[in-house]
């Protein structure tokens, strides 16, 4: 008969192994912790931090200034200031445009591609795919030179018929049409990885039930790509919010986009040519905050779908 391990050996290999379930993991997610606590966890808590202060200046301003605790004082300016909220309302304009028509056309290139009919799939997903290539600000000034009457060969020629055209004087349509050429190629590939990984057999299932290719890319294909879809739809939700490159390419030629057409070019402003850094982190957080409740709302919304539709 063998003897039982006495107690402290036998807690000695259950912390072995406890270590050896958990040690790997941590080690693994050490440098993630560590680049996300450096360039995310720090820079919000120091933005919180300058949120709540302010600078007084005495006197005429050569007496210096000194840094005093306002609390909430600059997330009270920020909120009553009419330019701020205007931001939003502009934001919140060019979401409700952009956001529909990019997912839209992505989603449509994305199952026309992968219809049995399409040719040259590679040629077109390379094609589609180019203009996100194309950094920001190069994209952005390549259709100012495009909207700008004088220059481009495209408004002239379309004045040259009659046809009186100024993008320049309608700046939503113009940041939608910068915003959606540059992104509807990236999440077509998303879209289109997506419906590549439906198993054949399902859509051929749908064949053989009778569903043509518009009845099978509706009620077969869109369903078993709908985590994908939400996530898309997440990351424009968020990345909309942070609009900034391409309003403030076109504020020196669009005289409706002044510096604080956006909540981001709002805090750009407050900070690098007002030099008010407590307003400019105020801002910041109320825009996150923004943000985080957009995105809490997105994926409520997508998972009570979901489970309605499960349900039924």
């Amino acid at each position: 008969m063998s003897t039982p391990a006495p107690a402290p050996a036998q807690a000695s290999r259950a912390a072995a192994r406890r270590r050896g379930r958990y040690g790997a993991p941590a080690l693994l997610l050490a440098p993630f912790m560590v680049l996300f606590t450096a360039c995310t966890l720090v820079p919000i808590g120091y933005a919180v931090h300058l949120s709540l202060y302010t600078e007084h200046r005495s006197g005429l301003g050569f007496g210096g200034s000194e840094t005093v605790f306002t609390g909430l004082g600059n997330y009270t300016r920020a909120l009553g200031d009419a330019a701020f909220r205007a931001g939003f309302w502009n934001t919140a304009q060019y979401c409700l445009l952009y956001i529909p028509l990019m997912i839209g056309l992505s989603l449509l290139t994305a199952l026309l591609l992968d219809s049995a009919l399409a040719r040259a799939k590679r040629f077109f997903q390379l094609a589609l795919f180019l203009p996100h290539a194309v950094p920001g600000i190069i994209a952005a000034l390549v259709w100012v030179y495009l909207y700008t009457p004088g220059i481009s060969p495209v408004i002239d020629a379309l004045n040259g018929v009659g046809a009186e055209v100024d993008v320049l004087g309608h700046p939503l349509s113009a940041v939608v049409n910068i915003a959606v050429w540059e992104w509807t190629g990236y999440n077509m590939v998303i879209f289109y990885a997506a419906l590549q990984a439906i198993p054949r057999e399902v859509l051929e299932a749908a064949v053989v039930d009778g569903a043509g290719p518009l009845r099978t890319a509706l009620s077969v294909k869109i369903p078993l790509i709908r985590a994908s879809i939400t996530m898309v739809g997440l990351f424009t939700v968020i990345g909309s919010l942070q609009l900034f490159t391409e309003p403030m390419i076109l504020h020196d030629v669009a005289p409706g986009v002044v510096s604080t057409w956006t909540p981001n070019m709002y805090a750009y402003s407050a900070a690098f040519e007002r030099n008010d850094y407590g307003l400019a982190a105020a801002s910041s957080v109320l825009l996150a905050l923004a943000a985080a409740v957009l995105s809490f709302v997105v994926t409520r919304a997508s998972r009570g779908r979901s489970r309605k539709e499960d349900a039924a």
